[in-house]
């Protein structure tokens, strides 16, 4: 069976990397009870590693190499194609070269990060919001206050995040979350 070049933006690899993991990850935050032990509580699947390790070798090594880098260094997820796993938006999260310099031979490790679709236009400059996420309206009498309401697997650090407001300020504006590690679906966190 001949697979497929794999692919990110414009960039396709001129032959497939040597070794790709796929590692999936889980939130799940530990509450600890009184008199010893604790109790686990599942946030829902979270983001999906793509993980591997390859070469560029022969006439050119250097300048695919650096190709693949100006992509990495271009903003924002793109269109992922992997010739095995299925086609994902994707954040290239890291880039490196591994081994000492060789003439028309690069070895190199790359990460991708799978955009889960919670944010589609990514955050923007501080003061602006970002896209996606919970529904948000104006509260009463709060002028350019907004509301977030609570879906499953929201974190108030994320709910920052994607608001861009600092973690403490949230928690300052929601007086009524008793415990900023638990929050709940369909609950509604004033965003200042």
């Amino acid at each position: 069976m001949r697979l497929t070049p794999m692919r990110f933006k414009e960039f396709t690899w001129p032959h497939n990397p040597e070794v790709c993991t796929m590692e999936y990850r889980r939130r799940v935050a530990v509450h600890q009870v009184p008199f010893g032990g604790c109790v686990m509580q599942e946030l829902g699947s979270s983001y999906r590693v793509l993980k591997g390790e390859g070469v560029f070798a022969g006439e050119g090594a250097y300048q695919r190499f650096r190709e693949l880098a100006e992509v990495f260094r271009s903003e924002g997820p793109g269109l992922l194609v992997h010739p095995v796993w299925q086609t994902e938006r994707a954040y290239f999260a890291a880039l490196e070269a591994v081994e000492e310099p060789l003439p028309d031979y690069v070895r190199y490790r790359f990460e991708f990060w799978e955009d889960c679709g919670g944010c589609d236009t990514g955050l923007k400059a501080a003061g602006g919001t970002a896209g996606g996420g919970g529904s948000a309206s104006p509260a009463s009498g709060a002028g350019s206050a907004r509301v977030h309401t609570v879906r499953k697997g929201d974190t108030l650090w994320g709910i920052a995040r994607s608001y861009g407001v600092e973690l403490t300020a949230l928690i300052r504006a929601n007086p009524g979350i008793k415990n900023p590690n638990l929050i709940y679906p369909g609950e509604a966190v004033r965003v200042p």
